[in-house]
């Protein structure tokens, strides 16, 4: 294996999908770090999806380092919505990268999958060694399977090839760069979307989906790339395979429950109207806490407060987009 030093800084690194939120703050990160021959590209550039184009960006390029945080995502109503291109766009993703960084002799790949790739009725928190001990959340089930084939892709690999290939595992993430579109988004933006505009509009309720009671733990996306960075810099795929493990976890090891975030958020943005909750509308899984026991032994932890991480984020979303614009249901 090839272990990526903190001397090394002038290794060619492509993020897939360095456009997204998860990929720009690994570019924050990355460049805060001192890297600076990172490979960026646009959808329009290069389609993932496409075996030819990738093989050929690869072909062309020959990065020593691929992080895959390239993926199609999305909340409860279009997981729902959409199960066939969720499953199918991530599945091809995963395989034109992996398998391509393997014809090139990439040195060091890291994939990101997601937490939802964890049974639905999981022991909480949960460990790296509960995948595939029980049955998905059917609301995100073709979401997490791709996932899941990422993270076996990965192991597979490095099981036949030697590979120096691993996952990640981030918990639920929010930050700059987030998608509010409400139609899609995640529920930190959907809730500073839906409250924001009720606050400019004046309305006296805001109507949520599900009964508030489901508990969440949240990272800042900004963390998650300082994570990952540490990673590349300080692991190899060998020292998770042989403890039994492919993947690793990354949170911040405490949960709160949706009820109370969304009063956090409404208190945030100045929204004095009521809350009330849709419990004929979806929950989802009651409970994702990841067990963080792993990546906290090996000296990184998380360091932005829920509260600081919410703020930014709202800023961001004030200083950004047209927020006033946005129709939000």
């Amino acid at each position: 294996m090839v272990n990526i030093t903190p001397a090394s800084k002038q290794i060619k690194i492509f993020i897939a999908g360095s456009e997204g939120m998860v990929g720009s703050a690994l570019v924050r990160q990355l460049r805060e770090a001192g890297y600076r021959n990172l490979l960026c590209t646009s959808r329009s550039d290069l389609d993932l999806t496409e075996q030819v184009q990738t093989v050929d960006f690869f072909d062309r390029e020959r990065p020593d380092v691929v992080v895959l945080a390239a993926a199609k995502v999305g909340g409860i109503l279009a997981n729902s919505g959409s199960r066939a291109d969720f499953i199918y766009e991530n599945l091809m993703i995963e395989s034109n990268v992996i398998h391509s960084a393997f014809r090139t002799n990439v040195k060091k790949l890291i994939c990101l999958g997601s937490s939802c790739i964890y049974p639905r009725m999981a022991t909480q928190p949960i460990k790296e060694e509960y995948l595939l001990l029980g049955p998905l959340e059917p609301t995100n089930e073709p979401y997490a399977i791709a996932k899941i084939a990422g993270i076996k892709l990965c192991e597979s690999y490095y099981q036949q090839y030697d590979c120096n290939f691993f996952s990640v595992m981030p918990t639920n993430l929010y930050g700059p760069n987030d998608n509010f579109n409400p139609e899609t988004s995640h529920v930190i933006p959907a809730l500073i979307g839906k409250l924001h505009a009720a606050t400019h509009n004046g309305e006296d309720v805001v109507r949520l989906w599900g009964t508030g009671t489901p508990r969440r733990e949240f990272l800042y996306v900004d963390d998650l790339g300082e994570a990952i960075v540490f990673l590349m810099e300080n692991c190899d795929a060998i020292d998770f395979y042989e403890n039994g493990v492919s993947h690793i976890n990354i949170g911040t090891g405490v949960d709160i429950e949706i009820r109370r975030l969304a009063l956090m958020i409404s208190e945030m943005i100045g929204f004095t109207g009521r809350i009330e909750f849709d419990s004929s509308m979806p929950d989802g899984t009651h409970r994702k806490l990841l067990d963080v026991s792993r990546i906290h032994a090996l000296g990184w932890r998380h360091s932005m407060p829920l509260a600081e991480g919410l703020r930014k984020t709202y800023d961001w979303f004030l200083n950004t987009l047209d927020s006033r614009s946005l129709d939000f249901k």
